[in-house]
């Protein structure tokens, strides 16, 4: 005989269903908090603070930024992965940092914990030399590498870093062996490349510009799939022969498992603010360089960039391991 359910809680069923849509339907109710995995003053906080308006006038409530350093942003994004899924907690995550700590340690998330909402910034990844230097391309950068192997020196804000993860892939594809240099922060980068205290910086493209501009230093390369538009002279590594789309990805993202309606919600919110002209005009303003990706293709280059990461941990880790 075929077991029936009893009414009752049939319709508890039938009326829970009914609150979430309806829930759904109502969002937001109250306001909503921004989980930011760093300082405040830092390159992602002031990303986030400056798009945080436009994204309450489209969401229709306040926005709370909340900073939760630590750990290399594992705090924050741990802290993101296990909100209520409810989206009255969303993210802005800084790509490749939050894929890169699941894969060299053991954390508490895993990128299957945060559904990506949209990439809003993508600063470019690029090898820059100081103006002195004989070096002038990335032919001539992996030519004088092999004939020192080791020799060449680079910098970068720190081993695991997006600039450090960069260049080991493209040690990778360009058979090479360069020597690294990490230092505390991009000022104290900056100032041993212009110092001549090592051979280039790896830097991202916003770091980098300014310098090129004033004649500081030479950009050989940027790790885009095309020029940005605040550096159109300056060649992309794919167009140098090396397939190499590597940088700091800035973006939203939310605990897994938000109700359809909801992500729905939030995910238009978050392009209309991004397509709000005075957000893109204080964007230009603050050097951000906007690369808006809505979450199906955010997703896909999370996950295209994640395999990658664990086949270079797996080839040539870049932490000391217990």
């Amino acid at each position: 005989m075929k077991a029936t359910m009893p009414i009752t809680l049939l319709t508890a069923g039938l009326l829970s269903i009914a609150g979430m849509s309806g829930a759904a339907a109502d969002y937001p109710e109250r306001p909503v908090t921004m989980i930011v995995a760093y300082s405040a003053g830092g390159g992602t906080d002031v990303a986030a603070r400056t798009l945080a308006p436009y994204i309450e006038e489209y969401l229709g409530q306040s926005i709370t930024v909340f900073n939760k350093p630590g750990a290399g942003g594992e705090i924050g994004f741990t802290s993101l992965a296990q909100a209520e899924p409810d989206g009255y907690t969303f993210g802005f995550i800084n790509i490749p940092n939050m894929l890169a700590i699941p894969i060299q340690r053991d954390a508490r998330y895993s990128l299957a914990d945060i559904d990506p909402v949209a990439q809003i910034v993508y600063d470019a990844g690029a090898l820059s030399v100081s103006t002195d230097s004989e070096i002038d391309s990335l032919e001539e950068l992996v030519a004088e590498a092999k004939e020192n192997p080791g020799a060449v020196t680079y910098g970068t804000t720190g081993i695991g870093s997006d600039d450090h993860l960069a260049v080991l892939s493209f040690e990778r594809k360009a058979g090479i062996k360069l020597r690294h240099i990490p230092f505390p922060g991009a000022a104290d980068l900056r100032a041993a490349t212009l110092g001549g205290h090592i051979t280039m910086a790896s830097m991202n493209m916003s770091e980098s510009v300014d310098d090129m501009e004033a004649g500081n230093l030479k950009i050989l390369g940027q790790m885009a799939e095309e020029r940005w538009e605040a550096a159109p002279d300056v060649p992309t590594f794919q167009e140098q022969g090396y397939d190499l789309v590597m940088g700091s990805h800035r973006g939203i993202g939310a605990p897994a498992g938000l109700p359809d309606a909801v992500f729905e919600k939030l995910s238009n919110a978050v392009e209309r603010a991004v397509n709000d002209p005075e957000f893109q005009e204080k964007s230009l303003q603050q050097g951000l360089p906007i690369a808006f990706q809505g979450p199906g293709e955010f997703e896909t280059q999370l996950k295209t960039l994640n395999a990658e990461l664990q086949e270079l941990w797996e080839d040539q880790p870049w932490a000391q391991t217990n």
